[in-house]
């Protein structure tokens, strides 16, 4: 009707069947009929509903007078379309509605033989429909046609009998066949080597019910891979008109195979963690590792593990020559006929040479072999197995090491015979990862053969090998096996120097008996030195060890653990830290016996601490509980074999425990011997851990501290007391290097913290310096450039000084440094 002029555009290219397939909703939409001079003689409902003007109004008068902007290039454009040739033309134009308001619409013009008959002017049928709209279903469109030749998620659309009669590219590529092919059938007529009848009864049920599924998994192989098998999860629709009558279904297609192999991995090493190494049986341990991969991984599998091993003997670390003596250890396979073992289980075994086996063990490397070359020189090598296998027809090999700590076990061989894919890198990856933890495991049981001479040693070096000597504190401890001297167990104690002349004193239980419960103690006792060098409160500590707890026992499955090894779960742990400044013990417990304290006259109390639970429950609080002590006051801190070892009535341990520590005047060392001769026979039923601390108070003479301005000129002044207060300890020696690290840390605190701002020094073993302020951000060591003119205070400090860091506190944070003093030098 208008060509593009002035402020009439042409909209789209409508020429041919285009013009025709552009028009939206036809039957919807408005329309008139106009004649040779373009007044409209036909008006639809349709056309009164959408401008708002009744017939009556419009009939007889031109079409343009509905134009809300009539320019003179939009009427010389219409003329000439009136006439031109007979095609259909398009144009967005602004109508002014019956009510006055403006409304864009796009048009569609057809000429048509007016009602004079043939040879007489044409008329032109106008469509009229509203440009909002329209947009849409260009939108609407678009996005359709993505989804058919763009998107890479299959779309397939049937009819009500599930026959094929539309599907997109994506589709067509997974399955290989040409939609030509494809058209007019069903899924089971046309991809025969997928599971058709239980897609189509999904489908079927989609088409009867309407409701719309989602995720369906079923596998299978096709044209574009037949080598492989893949999986697809699919989603089904149904698709209705307007009107409610069904049409057929939409089924999208996403194949999934890399995510639900990545996932079956991740269930098969799950389920390793939780059944291979369930006893420690060095033979059983090589089955379940068999027991695992049969037949979720390989079709048979075969274990052969070095005769040292087996013995309990430990093989020395590295790869092995294959003139190594191997014994079979495990074998299982989905074959339920005749063993077609080349060995049986328990018998001496071995490898040609130039076997992928030996080849592995010599250089502790995974080997896969996709496709089985009979004719390869190994095989010839080793008739006695080249039979079992060229019996059960096996395609593909796969061989793992079976390594712990770099210490040769064996060797594993997957092999497939019924499982058509060959196997392939991921799978290898997948058997070394399970071979590893076997190894572990089977590595864990060849230690428990010789644990009885080796766990002791091993629970000595786990606990602190010598004291330290700290002014706030002297110590003294003990530590009694349960039973016999090798049937040691999980307790443990420690001393830790903190910031500040402060130290924590550590008592903890972990239940059980053997390598495992010292192996976890040891992890354990880490754990809280770690935690205790952040300076963590003692109820956050205990938290933080309590989460690491409750992972522990999900990585071992200590649920399945034999009662022998004891389990993580119920660890019970003591923490107390003592602040000789303040002669304040801050302490807090999950599930342990309270310490007893000994005043310097004598009198032995058990505080009450609030009943926190053992580590491993998870979700549970702990608190703190503050005690104010004396100078010179003990503190015996224990585990409960203390007070069970001649008695099983913990009232009757208690009651002998105070007598044994009502003279706290003699050297720890001697109070350690009564408690432990009073209360432990020669072989306690139980593991003992027992510290003893003698408190050391530190007087207003070796404390200093003093209130700054958040004032840089104060820094000046704040070296200088800190110079005056060295020379008055005698420690002049030091006084450059103290004034030096009190002058970055005041800098520092008045620069980036917040006021109240407070330095305090401290002499004991060592001199400590810290510099407090309100603000909570931690300062960070880093190098500075050559050409930077700052960055280098914490770096002189770390230099300079023993140990700095930074300890937080409700208020803020206080940043300390310890400086070796001239006698400890």
């Amino acid at each position: 009707m208008i060509e593009s002029c002035g402020t009439a555009r042409m909209a789209r290219n409508t020429g041919g069947s285009q013009g025709s397939d552009a028009v939206v909703g036809a039957e919807v939409a408005a329309t008139a009929v106009l004649d040779s001079r373009g007044v409209v003689v036909r008006w639809s409902p349709a056309a009164e509903r959408l401008l708002g003007r009744p017939a009556a109004q419009v009939l007889g008068r031109p079409a343009l007078e509905l134009l809300a902007r009539p320019e003179p290039a939009v009427v010389a454009a219409t003329r000439r379309a009136l006439r031109g040739v007979p095609e259909v033309r398009s144009a967005d134009v602004t109508v002014r509605c019956g009510d006055g308001r403006l409304l864009e619409l796009v048009l569609w013009a057809y000429p048509s033989t007016g009602p004079e008959g043939p040879g007489a002017a044409p008329h032109w049928v106008v469509l009229a429909v509203e440009a909002a709209q329209m947009r849409r279903w260009e939108g609407d469109q678009a996005v359709m046609e993505g989804l058919f030749s763009q998107s890479p998620v299959g779309l397939l659309v049937t009819d009500t009998e599930l026959r094929c009669v539309r599907r997109n590219v994506a589709l067509e590529r997974m399955t290989g066949i040409p939609t030509t092919e494809r058209l007019g059938k069903r899924i089971g007529e046309a991809l025969p080597g997928l599971s058709a009848e239980a897609i189509e009864t999904q489908m079927q049920q989609v088409l009867d019910t309407g409701v719309p599924t989602m995720d369906f998994v079923h596998r299978g192989r096709t044209v574009a891979d037949p080598e492989h098998e893949h999986v697809w999860s699919t989603s089904t629709f149904r698709l209705q008109d307007p009107a409610g009558a069904v049409l057929g279904l939409c089924h999208a297609v996403i194949d999934v195979t890399a995510s639900y192999r990545a996932q079956e991995r991740r269930t098969l090493l799950n389920e390793a963690s939780l059944h291979i190494g369930t006893t420690l049986d060095v033979m059983r341990t090589a089955q379940e590792l068999a027991e695992v991969a049969v037949p979720r991984l390989a079709d048979t599998v075969a274990v052969d593990l070095l005769d040292a091993v087996v013995e309990g003997e430990a093989p020395e670390p590295g790869p092995v020559e294959d003139s190594v003596t191997l014994r079979r250890a495990a074998f299982r396979s989905t074959w339920r006929g005749h063993s077609r073992a080349a060995y049986a289980v328990g018998e001496l075994s071995r490898f040609a040479s130039s076997s992928p086996q030996a080849r592995c063990m010599a250089d502790l490397e995974s080997r896969l072999v996709a496709r089985l070359d009979y004719t390869a020189d190994w095989l010839r090598d080793d008739a006695r197995r080249v039979v079992g296998l060229r019996a059960a027809g096996a395609h593909s090999l796969m061989v793992v090491p079976l390594a712990a700590r770099n210490v040769l076990m064996g060797v594993a061989s997957f092999y497939r015979w019924q499982q058509p894919d060959p196997f392939d890198d991921e799978d290898l990856t997948l058997s070394a990862e399970l071979a590893s933890r076997a190894a572990v495991c089977i590595d864990n049981a060849r230690r428990y053969t010789r644990e009885s001479a080796a766990s002791l040693a091993l629970q000595r070096r786990l606990l602190p090998s010598e004291l330290p000597e700290l002014h706030a504190v002297e110590v003294a401890a003990r530590y009694r096996p349960a039973g016999a001297e090798s049937d040691v167990g999980g307790d443990w104690f420690d001393v830790i120097p903190l910031s500040g002349a402060r130290v924590a004193l550590v008592v903890g239980d972990v239940p059980g008996h053997g390598i495992h419960a010292s192996a976890t103690m040891g992890r354990l006792r880490t754990a809280v030195n770690t935690l205790a060098d952040l300076d963590v409160p003692p109820d956050e500590l205990l938290t933080h060890l309590d989460d690491l707890v409750v992972r522990l026992a999900e990585e071992d499955g200590s649920s399945g653990s034999p009662p022998t090894a004891g389990t993580v779960t119920g660890t019970t742990c003591l923490y107390a830290v003592y602040d000789p400044v303040e002669r304040r013990c801050t302490l807090a417990s999950a599930g342990h016996y309270p310490p007893a304290v000994v005043h310097p006259d004598g009198n032995v109390e058990f505080p009450h601490l609030p009943a926190g639970p053992p580590l491993g429950l998870g979700g549970m609080p702990f608190e703190t509980t503050e005690l104010d002590l004396a100078d010179g006051t003990v503190l015996a801190l224990f585990t409960n074999g203390l007070l069970l070892g001649r008695d099983p009535d913990i009232d009757v341990g208690l009651q002998a425990l105070r007598r044994s520590l009502s003279h706290p005047d003699r050297p720890l060392e001697q109070i350690c011997d009564q408690v432990a001769a009073t209360l432990l026979p020669l072989r306690p039923p139980d593991d003992v851990a027992l510290l003893v601390a003698r408190t050391h108070a530190l007087g207003a003479d070796r404390v200093a501290s003093w209130d700054l301005a958040a004032d840089p000129a104060l820094v000046v002044e704040a070296r200088s007391l800190a110079a005056r207060k060295l020379t008055e300890w005698g420690l002049k020696e030091i006084s450059f290097i103290a004034e030096l690290v009190v002058s970055e840390l005041v800098t520092n605190a008045i620069r980036y913290g917040l006021p109240p701002i407070r330095l305090r020094l401290i002499r004991g073993t060592d001199l400590i310096c810290e510099v407090s302020d309100s603000s909570s951000t931690s300062p960070r060591l880093r190098r500075a450039g050559a050409d930077d003119e700052g960055g280098r205070g914490l770096f002189l400090v770390a230099q300079l000084t023993q140990r700095w860091g930074t300890r937080y506190t409700p208020n803020g944070k206080t940043i300390w440094t310890e400086l070796a003093t001239p006698h400890t030098m």
